[in-house]
C-alpha cells in the first residue's frame, strides 16, 4: 500500500436571466437577485425549470446573479487569509487505515463512484483524514464570480445564468482553483444547506435575494458530514434528493430556484452512536471500516508524529512536502488516465454475478464496482483492469448494501470476498 500511495510513510433546467450590473457599495459575495418588474405583460416565465403564471400587468421576477469585481487588495486579503487559515495534518503523514486513504484517493479520481461512507472507533483519525485530503485536491476550471463552480465546459453542471451567457454567444471568464471541501455540521439548518431567499429585502428594497447554501459552495467539490449517523432525517433527505439528482431546488414563498449540486459525499460516524439508513447506506458508492491501532510501535509511531505536528506544524508539513507532491503527481495522472482505463466484458458479467448472488437490490452496486476497479487501475498506472482491482475494491462497494434488516450490522466484508473468489474461482 506504501508504494501505491507514493509515499514510505502511508501508503445542473434553463432559467432566462438578465444581468444587473453592481454598484461599488455592493456586496463582495455573488447572490442571485429576484427584482421586481411593474407593467410587464407575460404569459409564462420558468423559474428552476418551474412555470410561474404571471397575470398581465403584474409585476414578475427577473433573476440575475449579482457580483462584484474583486480588487487587488481584496485578492491580497484573500491569499493572506488562506496562508493564516488551521494547518491541516499531511495526508501522506498518516499512518496505517489503508482501506480508508484508498477508498477516499479512488473518489477523487473518479467523483462517480460517489462518495465513502467511514465507520469506525473513536480516535481513529476519520475527520482528520478526510480533512487531509485539501491538500491533494486537483484544480479544476471554473467560471469566474459564479457562485455554483459552473463547468465551461459541461452545460449540465452550469449554473442558470451562466447557461444563459453561454447560448447568448458571450465569452464565459474563467479561472483555475481547487477543489472545495466542504463542512457540513449537525447543527445546520436547512435553509443554511439549500439557501434561502430574503424576506427583509423584498420588504425594504423591493428586492429578493436568493442566497446559495452549503449545497451551492459544494458543487463539483467535496460534502463532508462528520458524524453523519446523528443527521437530521429531513436533512439527509435533502442530501438524498441532492446527490441522486445532482441538483438543489429552493422553493420559498411561491418562488422556485435550481441550481447544479453535484458533490462527493463523504460522511463518518462512529457505529457505537447508531447505524445510518439503509436508503442513506446505499448512496453512499463506497464503505470502509476504520479500526483502532493493535500494534504499539505502530502506536507510539502514530502519538510521536501527531505530537511533533503539534508542536510545529508548518515545519512538520514542510518534511512531506515531497511526499505530498508525489501524491499530487499521481492523482492527476490517474485522472488523466481514467477514461482509457478498459474492463473486460467478461470482468464485467462476474462482477454483477457476484452482486446477484449476495442479493444485492439494484444495480448501484454493479455500477460502483467497475467504476473504482477502474479507478484503481488508473492509479496503479495500467490501462486494464485485472480481478486483482476487483477484490481489492469490491467488497468496500458490496458490504454496505448486504443489509436487509436496519437492525442489523453491516458485514466485514468477508461474505463480499468469499462469494468474489467463489465466482472468480
Amino acid at each position: 500500500m506504501a508504494g501505491l500511495l507514493g509515499t514510505s510513510s502511508s501508503a445542473t433546467s434553463l432559467l432566462s436571466c438578465r444581468s444587473i450590473s453592481s454598484s461599488p457599495s455592493s456586496s463582495k459575495a455573488s447572490i442571485r437577485a429576484l427584482s421586481f418588474n411593474p407593467g410587464q405583460n407575460q404569459g409564462r416565465r420558468l423559474y428552476g425549470g418551474i412555470g410561474v403564471p404571471v397575470k398581465k400587468g403584474k409585476s414578475h421576477f427577473s433573476v440575475s446573479n449579482v457580483a462584484t469585481e474583486i480588487s487587488p487588495a481584496q485578492e491580497q486579503a484573500q491569499k493572506l487569509s488562506k496562508e493564516n487559515q488551521r494547518p491541516v495534518y499531511p495526508f501522506a503523514a498518516i499512518v496505517g487505515q489503508d482501506e480508508m486513504k484508498l477508498c477516499l484517493l479512488l473518489n477523487v479520481i473518479d467523483p462517480k463512484i460517489g462518495g465513502v461512507m467511514i465507520m469506525g472507533d473513536r480516535g481513529t483519525g476519520k475527520s482528520t483524514t478526510v480533512r487531509s485530503l485539501v491538500d491533494l485536491l486537483p484544480e479544476i476550471t471554473v467560471v469566474a464570480a459564479d457562485p455554483f463552480n459552473s463547468d465551461p465546459e459541461d452545460p449540465e453542471s452550469m449554473g442558470m445564468e451562466v447557461r444563459e451567457k453561454l447560448m447568448k454567444g458571450e465569452k464565459l471568464p474563467t479561472l483555475k482553483t481547487k477543489i472545495n471541501m466542504v463542512d457540513l455540521p449537525l447543527g445546520a439548518t436547512e435553509d443554511r444547506v439549500c439557501g434561502t431567499i430574503d424576506i427583509e429585502k423584498a420588504l425594504t428594497e423591493g428586492v429578493k435575494a436568493f442566497e446559495p447554501g452549503l449545497l451551492a459552495k459544494a458543487n463539483r467539490g467535496i460534502l463532508y458530514v462528520d458524524e453523519v449517523n446523528l443527521l437530521d432525517d429531513h436533512l439527509v433527505d435533502v442530501l438524498l434528493d441532492s446527490a441522486a439528482s445532482g441538483w438543489n431546488t429552493v422553493e420559498r414563498e411561491g418562488i422556485s430556484i435550481s441550481h447544479p449540486a453535484r458533490f462527493i459525499l463523504i460522511g463518518s460516524g462512529n457505529p457505537e452512536e447508531g447505524e445510518l439508513r439503509p436508503q442513506l447506506l446505499d448512496r453512499f458508492g463506497m464503505h470502509a471500516q476504520v479500526g483502532t491501532v493493535r500494534d504499539a510501535e505502530l502506536r507510539v509511531k502514530i502519538v510521536e508524529e501527531r505530537a511533533r505536528f503539534d508542536k510545529n506544524p508548518k515545519d512538520f508539513r514542510e518534511t512531506y512536502t515531497t511526499d505530498q507532491g508525489k501524491l499530487q503527481d499521481q492523482i492527476s495522472a490517474a485522472r488523466s488516465l481514467l477514461p482509457s482505463v478498459q474492463i473486460d466484458h467478461e470482468l464485467r458479467v462476474k462482477i454483477s454475478k457476484v452482486c446477484a448472488e449476495l442479493n444485492v437490490d439494484g444495480l448501484r452496486g454493479d455500477i460502483v464496482t467497475n467504476r473504482a476497479a477502474k479507478a484503481l487501475a488508473a492509479l496503479k498506472g495500467r490501462d486494464q483492469v485485472t480481478p486483482e482491482d476487483i477484490a481489492v475494491v469490491i467488497p468496500n462497494c458490496l458490504r454496505h448494501r448486504l443489509r436487509k434488516d436496519p437492525l442489523e450490522s453491516i458485514d466485514s466484508g468477508l461474505l463480499v470476498s468469499e462469494k468474489f473468489y467463489e465466482v472468480f474461482s
